[in-house]
Formats: structure tokens, sequence, C-alpha cells
């Protein structure tokens, strides 16, 4: 078994984008990589991750980048699993470049599992970095940096998950199955409702519901918990 941490910067969060960046850590040994996309990186982009046109433009393609083989060739091993905070998204981005991993962990779906009593108000990577005082030296919104974050979140999960399933190993392998499917949202944390418990929202305000399942059915990328949640919730799963 070799877990591998890694983390995507890109073009945005749209069908059409590509990533700019990947960093990833195994072993001990970090590596990370810029690669020029086949179009100009928004400044909505740019204002998130800090990485400019210019710093692209002497960089290779992605798939032309001697990078490319070795990520592909790790990730795709049957003894690999791929690590990443929201996987759904970076998972995304590897498949546009004809790499899917073999076996992955989600850290924001182990961590959304794990607290049962809704403990958190959310799960984004530099939220849980400060809520669970994680000590880690690096800079939000790279890739590097927030590899040496989700390495760190990840033995924090594991740690907990080993404890109510004996061994690191059955731990590992229930993390890998709750990666594996959607998560069931328990409260909102945006708009008019914010605070509240989903399935409340069903009961007296179920229009809302719809019209946000159908906002997020208009861009279901790195949606899939949400619409699972509000579908569920609608009682339109079959």
């Amino acid at each position: 078994m070799n877990i591998v941490f890694f983390d995507t910067e890109t073009t945005g969060k749209d069908p059409k984008d590509l990533l700019c960046q990947i960093a990833w850590k195994t072993g001990g040994e970090m590596k990370s990589g810029l690669f020029k996309p086949p179009f100009p990186i928004p400044a909505e982009a740019m204002a998130v991750h800090h990485i400019t046109n210019k710093m692209l433009a002497d960089k290779p393609a992605f798939k032309e980048a001697p990078e490319w083989k070795e990520i592909k060739d790790l990730f795709e091993h049957p003894e690999t699993i791929a690590v990443a905070h929201n996987a759904s998204f970076d998972l995304g981005m590897l498949k546009k470049e004809d790499i899917v991993p073999t076996n992955f962990i989600c850290t924001l779906r182990v961590a959304r599992a794990l607290d049962s009593e809704g403990i958190f108000s959310q799960y984004k990577l530099q939220y849980l970095r400060y809520k669970l005082d994680l000590e880690v030296d690096g800079v939000a919104h790279s890739a590097d940096g927030d590899v040496l974050v989700l390495e760190k979140l990840f033995e924090r999960l594991l740690a907990k998950m080993a404890a109510t399933h004996g061994s690191e190993e059955a731990a590992i392998k229930e993390m890998i199955a709750i990666s594996s499917r959607p998560s069931l949202l328990n409260t909102i944390g945006f708009g008019k409702h914010a605070g509240k418990k989903i399935k409340e929202i069903a009961q007296t305000d179920r229009g809302y519901l719809e019209w946000l399942l159908a906002e997020k059915l208009k861009n279901p990328t790195d949606e899939e918990d949400w619409i699972y949640t509000l579908k569920t919730a609608l009682g339109k799963l079959l």
C-alpha cells in the first residue's frame, strides 16, 4: 500500500477548465509541477492560487511533460491510494488528462462522516486546519501547501477511524468505502435558511430545496454531495 497525498490548482471550476499545477507527496518526498493550459488562466482563478499566465509561458502542457507519465503510473498502480480533499474535483481534473486513480480517499467526505454530532460548521481544508489545530507550515491555496495540510488532516482522521475499527488497515478500507459514495449533508450554511437542518427545510420550505437542486444541476461539477442530499430530502431518489 502506497499513500499519495495530492492537490491540483486549476484554471477554474467549470467543465472546460484544466489543471495548471499539481503537487503530490509520497514516501516523505514532495513533488510539484506547473503546466501551461491551452487557454489563459482567468483573473478569478489567479486571485485564488496566484499562478499567473506569465509564470506558465515557458511551461509544457501537462500531457507533454515528463510528470504526466510518472503521475499516471503512480496513481493508477493497484497498490496506490490517492488522497485528496474534496477528491471528486481533483479526480475530475485528472480524468480530463486520462489519469484515473485505482483507489482514492476523500478527506472531506471522511471528515463529514466522522462529524456525527455536527461540531463543524463547514469542511473546507483550511477551516479544518485551524479548527483541529493542525501544525502545518504551508501556504494556503498553493498545491504544495495544501498537500501538507492534507497529510496532517489524513493522519488525524485515520487515528480516529482506527480507534473504532480496530486497526489502520480496517480504517483505510472504511475510508475508501466512505469516499466512493456521496455524502448526506445535514445542515445548510448559506442563504435564508443558514444553520437549519435540511430535513426541517424540506418540511417548511420545500420550494427552496427544489430551486436549490435546479441550480446545482445547472453546473453539477463538484456538486455530487449536494445533489444527492437534495434529492434524498425531496424524495427524488429511486
